[in-house]
């Protein structure tokens, strides 16, 4: 096909259309953001965007409930996983280094319509996700002052009278005193970031160097139960496993700075893999060491930590375990806020989002006014509501992105969408632009230009490829090209249909034998001969030249993104209904709002791109003919 339209028309036709790969800085014109960060600033966001309070609570679930002293394999598997995501990132976002994530990745690979709602959906988990950690940090401020009804009663919780409303004046405040300082610029708030990622991470080295010490002074007694090192078996560590996984999300905030990195081809991909390496060796060490000082099945489920160190007559540890809670809660907070006005930012660059939010500060270069209305929405759910029942509707958002990332791996490796170029309005008129546009015309369209060797040589191959034989040859070529595109796209959907129907039926607990059965067969009929002949077919050779070329490569495709996509699907699936509910209600409100508004005001809507190839061709042709 010679052209690709943007087009206003049909409704499964505007959810398809794609962006090119390099129009997001296109459209941002002179409004850049700052390019301030580096590899060392990336590391920063993305450990402090990952390790949050609940690293402190679930070591102690997690080991009485499912893993035992295995606890830190459960970490390890969870961190394997989260790595499996994280290499998908990795390449995307050194390809195509942009403020939008997932959403842009989508956008460029699968169409609009998926892009629409990934970008939607991390909307809802940036916002819910800001508001839930703010909920938490006043409780643990609260035990300095000496309990948890100890804050000063301007920052204390009040109940409205008339209201079953809890007010957190604390919480509310914390996320407006965040939302100013992000909009200070970028440099700003990564530096203060990164102090406060730091004094955690020395935190949780106390927890392991003076758990170290206890440990070997009593001997590691919780490691000599009766039980043994596995008391709940395999699945109790994969069951934890999945529990611990969700404790490794955040380091995708890495991606949303892509705009931001001197140099992102090369730091981005070592910010994502070196921020996820030191949260996997944090979490296994404390592991290691709060179940090597206490027997599993004594831990405090509230407090582990804490409550470890006070049986070792160590009970002033309190206050420096309750001190990297709420940094690490403050920190996760920072990474939470910065993410979403770039999300908003980089949708409303496209049309699907009104031009308010893609305004970029002169001064600071970031988006102000996205912040500041994403700030003021956060800190209101954060102040009115107790969103931690909610919390199940973060991770749908989550899981999903990396899901659709995965997904977007094997589509750039396997079926890139061809590289193309705007062409103007009075080229579309010279050109006598149609959606039926696919022969040759005997004129040149594209305007005149100064002919010089090249284009010479451009035009004397292309009419050599009037030769018979020649032309037969590039047919068969492009009829082989055409077939395996094809073979590939199909054997992607078998993949992806495959897994859906296999981890929903091996969900459905509640289902007779036979049933689960049958469906967990058709599940995996689908997914592996559709993996088998993505194994054995060639992937495409426009992989090389997608994007910015020449930057990190996600290893063992189609493997990894498959086994990635499994992963995120299955535990998507368990979120349980309720989450879905919710989630579902949003996504419909995020689905009118396209029909009504992004769909007809999409910056792709009446435009059309020629393939860059045959851009050059005709250029090439155009100054031989002038």
């Amino acid at each position: 096909m010679a052209l690709q339209i943007g087009g206003g028309g049909g409704g499964f036709r505007s959810l398809m259309r794609r962006k090119p790969v390099d129009s997001d800085r296109a459209r941002a014109g002179g409004q850049q953001l700052a390019k301030e960060l580096n590899i060392l600033e990336l590391v920063a966001i993305g450990v402090g965007s990952t390790i949050g309070a609940g690293v402190y609570v679930l070591v102690g679930t997690v080991a009485r409930e499912h893993a035992g002293p295995a606890l830190a394999v459960s970490f390890l598997i969870a961190g394997i996983a989260a790595a499996l995501s994280a290499f998908c990132y990795a390449e995307l976002a050194s390809r195509c280094p942009s403020a939008g994530s997932a959403y842009h990745y989508s956008y460029i690979c699968i169409g609009e319509g998926v892009a629409w709602l990934i970008g939607w959906s991390l909307v809802l988990e940036y916002t819910l996700g800001g508001s839930a950690v703010a909920r938490g940090i006043s409780p643990n401020l609260a035990l300095f002052f000496g309990g948890p009804d100890s804050l000063p009663w301007i920052l204390a919780r009040h109940q409205l009278p008339w209201f079953d409303v809890i007010v957190d004046p604390c919480a509310a405040a914390l996320v407006l005193a965040v939302t100013a300082l992000l909009c200070l610029g970028i440099k700003e708030s990564s530096f203060v970031q990164a102090i406060v990622t730091i004094m955690n991470a020395c935190v949780m080295l106390f927890v392991i160097v003076a758990g170290c010490y206890i440990g070997f002074q009593i001997g590691w007694e919780g490691y000599k139960v009766t039980d043994g090192y596995f008391p709940y078996g395999v699945n109790g560590v994969l069951a934890g496993s999945a529990t611990v996984f969700f404790a490794y999300i955040g380091f995708d905030t890495v991606a949303s700075t892509a705009e931001e990195v001197k140099n992102p081809q090369r730091d981005l991909p070592l910010g994502i893999g070196a921020a996820l390496s030191i949260c996997c060796f944090l979490y296994m060490m404390v592991a290691v060491v709060i179940v090597g000082i206490v027997p599993y099945f004594a831990m405090d489920p509230d407090t582990p930590i804490s409550s470890a160190f006070a049986k070792h007559g160590m009970q002033w540890a309190m206050y420096v375990v309750t001190t990297g809670a709420v940094l690490a809660l403050c920190s996760t907070l920072m990474g939470s806020l910065l993410p979403q006005p770039r999300i908003l930012m980089t949708m409303a660059r496209d049309g699907l989002l009104p031009s308010f939010f893609s305004d970029v500060n002169k001064h600071t270069q970031v988006p102000v006014k996205g912040t500041i209305v994403a700030g003021i929405c956060a800190a209101a759910l954060a102040f009115f509501m107790d969103v931690s029942q909610l919390a199940g509707m973060v991770s749908v958002g989550t899981l999903l992105a990396f899901t659709i990332v995965a997904v977007s791996i094997l589509i750039l490796r396997y079926v890139p969408p061809e590289e193309v170029v705007p062409l103007s309005s009075s080229r579309q008129e010279s050109m006598g632009l149609n959606q039926e546009y696919d022969e040759e015309k005997g004129r040149d369209p594209l305007g005149d230009e100064i002919c010089d060797t090249s284009q010479i040589k451009d035009l004397i191959m292309t009419e050599a490829m009037k030769d018979p034989l020649l032309e037969k040859k590039q047919h068969k070529g492009t009829m082989d090209e055409m077939k395996r595109r094809k073979i590939a796209a199909f054997s992607i959907g078998s993949v992806c249909l495959g897994v859906l129907v296999l981890t929903a039926s091996a969900s459905a607990t509640w289902l007779p034998f036979l049933p689960l059965c049958i469906g967990c067969i058709v599940g995996g009929v689908l997914l592996i001969p559709g993996l088998v002949v993505l194994c054995c077919i060639d992937q495409d050779d426009g992989r090389h030249s997608f994007g910015n070329s020449g930057g990190f490569m996600c290893p063992f495709v189609p493997f990894l993104p498959v086994v990635c996509i499994l992963i995120n699907t299955y535990l998507l699936i368990n979120l349980g209904g309720d989450a879905w509910l919710r989630v579902g209600i949003w996504l419909l409100i995020g689905v009118l709002v396209y029909i009504f508004y992004g769909r007809t005001r999409s910056s792709l809507v009446d435009v059309a791109y020629v393939p860059v190839a045959k851009a050059d061709v005709r250029r090439s042709s155009s100054g031989f003919m002038s």
